[in-house]
C-alpha cells in the first residue's frame, strides 16, 4: 500500500449548531456541523409548526370548508329527493279538508 495518498481520518464527528448535540463518527473531513438535527427537529420532536408567509394555508382552509358545504348541500338534496312523498288519507281525498 502506498504511504502519503491517503486522506486523514478524524474521530471527532458531528455537532448539531442548535442544540449542540453530538454524534460520534468517523470521517475526512474536521469539524463537520449541521444546523439542525432529530433531537431539535420540530417534526420529531412534535413541535412543528406551519409558517404560512404567503396566505396558502388559509386558502386551502377556505377551499376546503367551501368544498365540504357543497358536499352538505349536495346530501340535503339528497334526503329530501329520496323521502318518499306524504301519503293523503282517502276520506280527505274524497270529502275534502273538512272531514
Amino acid at each position: 500500500m502506498k504511504q502519503g495518498i491517503h486522506p486523514k481520518y478524524h474521530d471527532q464527528g458531528i455537532v448539531c449548531t442548535t442544540c449542540g448535540t453530538r454524534w460520534q463518527i468517523g470521517t475526512t473531513r474536521n469539524n463537520l456541523r449541521v444546523e439542525i438535527c432529530a433531537n431539535c427537529h420540530p417534526f420529531y420532536t412534535g413541535e412543528q409548526r406551519i409558517v404560512d408567509t404567503a396566505g396558502q394555508v388559509d386558502r386551502f382552509m377556505k377551499r376546503l370548508s367551501a368544498s365540504q358545504d357543497r358536499q352538505a348541500a349536495i346530501e340535503r338534496q339528497r334526503g329530501t329527493k329520496n323521502q318518499p312523498a306524504p301519503k293523503k288519507s282517502l276520506l280527505k281525498e274524497i270529502y275534502g279538508d273538512d272531514a
